[in-house]
């Protein structure tokens, strides 16, 4: 499936439609250039679910946790992973990488080709391309 995001004001939608697309699955990578658009995706991803903080950069911490009520009144937690920082497979394995994976919760990763091993299978793909300062294209596997 393929998006164009034209502005800010299409993100709401094309993260509805991510959502939509991805069905039962709660795995995901992001793929994109710096600046991109993968983080401020995230943000309205995390909107649409519900979250009410506001999702900001993991850049330094690595992983951030945000919490929100699903629905069906519990209460349930996602995950925003940037592995930029890393450079080797070892470093996310040892801050236990595959819980998150494997776990039950939403996970957003950013720059996942360090890890690619160890992807899930039926890991939702999301390339982000950058067309220029206000257009992306978003692809969908």
């Amino acid at each position: 499936m393929e998006l164009m995001i034209q502005s800010l004001t299409d993100l709401d939608h094309a993260a509805s439609q991510l959502l939509a697309f991805a069905g039962e699955r709660r795995k995901f990578s992001l793929i994109g250039e710096m600046g991109a658009g993968k983080t401020t995706l995230i943000k309205s991803i995390c909107q649409q679910l519900g979250v009410q903080e506001i999702a900001t950069s993991p850049t330094f911490s690595i992983i951030n946790e945000y919490v929100y009520i699903d629905v069906l009144g519990k209460q349930s937690t996602v995950y925003h992973i940037d592995l930029y920082r890393l450079h080797r497979i070892e470093e996310a394995v040892n801050i236990g990488i595959e819980d998150y994976l494997y776990g039950e919760h939403y996970c957003f990763i950013e720059w996942p080709q360090l890890i690619a091993p160890l992807l899930p299978p039926d890991l939702v793909q999301v390339e982000i391309k950058l067309l220029d300062n206000s257009h992306r294209k978003l692809i969908f596997l």
